[in-house]
């Protein structure tokens, strides 16, 4: 397998974590409360990649 079929089979699980990051980014900046701390479900969501936006939305959100 040379490096442009690795790419071709990375890419969309790299659009997915983009978009999963950027959608839980984006809502935890709008949410008006959470659980636990804000800046602590950025660091979650950020540096868990996939698995911390899932989190996320399956435990962060408050619902209003």
């Amino acid at each position: 397998m040379d490096k442009s079929q690795l790419i071709m089979l990375l890419l969309p699980v790299i659009m997915i974590q983009i978009i999963l990051m950027v959608t839980a980014l984006t809502y935890l900046y709008r949410a008006k409360s959470v659980r636990g701390k804000k800046w602590i479900w950025a660091l979650v969501i950020v540096f868990l990649n996939i698995v911390g936006s899932i989190l996320f939305f399956a435990v962060g959100r408050r619902e209003s």
